[in-house]
């Protein structure tokens, strides 16, 4: 029975992490063409309290992946587990908001992030090696889900897009262990503590912008497109970013720009979740 309580405790606090990087991510201000507590962005079918409202009903369902990352369960029978999890709370979440996707990719990675770290509490194991039980849960998904499609039964935008530009997109990012949060946005994020936590956020988006292979623009745009917005995302951060007052110009310029242009880079948004995630996870993790 102790035990049992414990695992619920353990669940909730990672889930707590979850909910806060979501909350975190939306709120942050000028986030270039994203919905954000001032702006919609470049949406006309959602706003932050659509944000809000996804949230709260993807809470209770946080707490569910992490608790299957307590069971005495292999990381490919854990995976199995929260994928079957997670359609439910996609569809929760598209009747909350009237069939609006304010966090598929993120519901997507979060879900993952939950498990993994409740596996490595419950293994004992540390930080460090989240990443390779992150890997360990998703091998062979690229293959299994990307290349075997069948083109008159594409049921995704991830199927679309590697069709169309053999792109891996989020299901990439994952079997090999999100590094461009783990090996990158994480050190970003710790090296521009100095800043205030909503300049920090946009930072480091504008950071993960360089590199990131954004699934929400080539869905939405293209891949020159994507390519343009890597480069001035590149020489804003060579600007200085958000720590000087030339970049700061250039991240509100770009976010007017970008809502014109109805320009979103969801897929790093949903990154910049990820990294608030395990930022916040790594010093939770230090007082075991």
């Amino acid at each position: 029975m102790e035990n049992k309580y414990l695992i619920s405790h353990e669940a909730f606090v990672i889930a707590g992490y979850a909910i806060e990087a979501m909350l975190c991510e939306v709120a942050a201000y000028p986030s270039p063409g994203l919905v954000s507590s001032i702006s919609k962005g470049a949406h006309r079918d959602m706003d932050h309290y659509s944000f809000i409202k996804s949230t709260s009903i993807l809470s209770r369902y946080m707490v569910l992946f992490a608790e299957e990352g307590f069971r005495e369960a292999t990381p490919k029978e854990i995976f199995k587990a929260i994928r079957s999890i997670g359609i439910e709370a996609e569809e929760e979440m598209f009747k909350g908001t009237k069939g609006v996707n304010t966090h598929k990719g993120m519901l997507f990675l979060l879900g993952i992030s939950c498990a993994a770290v409740a596996k490595v509490i419950n293994d004992k194991k540390s930080f460090g090696e989240i990443q390779g039980i992150i890997k360990q849960m998703t091998r062979g998904l690229v293959k299994d889900e990307l290349f075997n499609i069948d083109k008159d039964k594409v049921t995704s935008h991830g199927e679309e897009l590697f069709l169309k530009y053999k792109v891996e997109g989020i299901r990439g990012q994952v079997e090999r262990g999100i590094p461009l949060v783990f090996d990158y946005a994480m050190q970003v994020y710790k090296e521009n503590k100095e800043l205030n936590l909503n300049d920090r956020l946009i930072h480091t988006l504008l950071c993960i912008m360089q590199h990131c292979e954004d699934s929400n623009i080539l869905h939405r745009h293209s891949m020159d497109i994507l390519k343009e917005v890597k480069q001035r995302a590149t020489q804003i951060i060579s600007l200085g970013g958000m720590t000087t007052e030339s970049g700061r110009r250039a991240i509100v310029s770009l976010d007017k720009e970008f809502i014109k242009r109805h320009i979103s880079p969801g897929g790093s948004a949903d990154l910049l979740a990820v990294t608030i995630f395990f930022s916040a996870v790594e010093e939770y993790l230090k007082t075991f």
